[in-house]
């Protein structure tokens, strides 16, 4: 080899070495505020340790897109935030792969993942991000006395004004079985059998013509803000975003709340496995899962890291009082299961419907 082709090759190899140094990572979530906390308490730093660029990519539906470019052959993304139902569909239909728990992180106290994340937190095919809930949310200037309990939520008399639902039988239907004092235990028992649903509706019936529907998060601390309803079913980290963030006038009950998890999903055939798979291992360390409570009031998934959750970004909120995991917060929730979704969702979807239009 001539001096001059050793000196090219040399060249050559030095200039390719950044570009595959580069070569970075998609991380598509549902955006806002949740999209802005992972990425100044996940996606900066990994960048940050690794060398291995990391992009947030706003999209209204990231089950959707990860299935359509699966489908089509064309997988751009490296990872999606699902929430647990969509885990279970996207992986029953051999669209996302499978996670091999022994690269993740070990709890901050030597114990393996397995025992650390909370239950339904670890699946074959993904690993929760966090744990949020859907509770109570009311206008502090509404009530002489505040409401303490989700049966109030459907007191119309003690606790006048519209209120404001989800539009969809999911979070609606185990919450008018909870206002109707079925206990949080045995909320999917109740709602697996016809006279449950048709408990659950009768319920519902009861503040129908008082109830303003909702359909993207962000309405529910609007609606509170406008005066249009005085109580609302709502997304706890939306409405810690409105009374910190923004000053508003707002209470939580979290009697009744529904606690639901995200979860990291990698599609399947995506480009850049070693670097997706790092991302997750990353993301998994307990001290991470912590920070990330320093964006948003959500609750980390795993046990050991609870005690290193300290304040929000402002320096001086304690952030333990607005998580749902916060086992006092817990304590008269339900957990949202999944796995009913995924096999009553259809048939509750078209009833649902079908009560909203009659």
């Amino acid at each position: 080899m001539t001096r001059r082709l050793i000196a090219g090759t040399a060249l050559a190899l030095m200039a390719a070495g950044p570009v595959l140094a580069q070569e970075g990572i998609s991380i598509t979530t549902y955006g806002g505020a949740f999209g802005e906390a992972l990425n100044e308490s996940l996606a900066k730093p990994f960048a940050a340790e690794t060398g291995i660029p990391a992009m947030m990519v706003d999209n209204s539906d990231p089950p959707a897109k990860l299935k359509a470019e699966v489908e089509a052959g064309n997988v751009t993304g490296n990872i999606f935030d699902v929430e647990q139902s969509d885990v279970i569909r996207l992986c029953d239909e051999g669209l996302i792969e499978t996670i091999d728990p022994a690269i993740l992180a070990a709890g901050a106290d030597g114990s393996t993942p397995e025992d650390d994340y909370l239950p339904q937190a670890l699946h074959e095919c993904a690993t929760a991000i966090m744990v949020w809930a859907t509770v109570i949310a009311y206008d502090v200037g509404a009530f002489d006395t505040a409401p303490t309990k989700a049966v109030d939520f459907f007191d119309l008399e003690n606790f006048p004004g519209k209120r404001g639902i989800i539009k969809r039988p999911k979070y609606a239907l185990e919450f008018a079985l909870l206002g109707d004092g079925v206990a949080p235990d045995e909320v999917y028992d109740v709602l697996s059998t016809p006279e449950g649903v048709d408990r659950a509706f009768a319920k519902l019936d009861e503040i129908k013509d008082q109830v303003v529907w909702w359909e993207a998060g962000a309405q529910a601390p609007q609606l509170l803000a406008d005066g249009e309803v005085a109580m609302t079913l709502a997304y706890n980290g939306r409405i810690f975003d409105a009374m910190v963030g923004e000053g508003k006038d707002f209470g939580f009950v979290w009697d009744g709340a529904n606690l639901d998890m995200d979860y990291w999903v990698i599609p399947k055939g995506a480009p850049n496995m070693e670097a997706a798979q790092k991302f997750i291992a990353f993301a998994s360390d307990p001290q991470r899962q912590a920070d990330l409570s320093k964006y948003i009031a959500y609750g980390p998934p795993r046990k050991s890291a609870a005690p290193s959750v300290g304040t929000y970004k402002d320096g001086t909120t304690e952030m333990a009082p607005y998580l749902p995991t916060t086992p006092e917060n817990a304590a008269g929730a339900l957990v949202n299961d999944a796995g009913f979704w995924a096999d009553h969702g259809t048939e509750l979807t078209e009833r649902f419907n079908a009560w909203l239009a009659g």
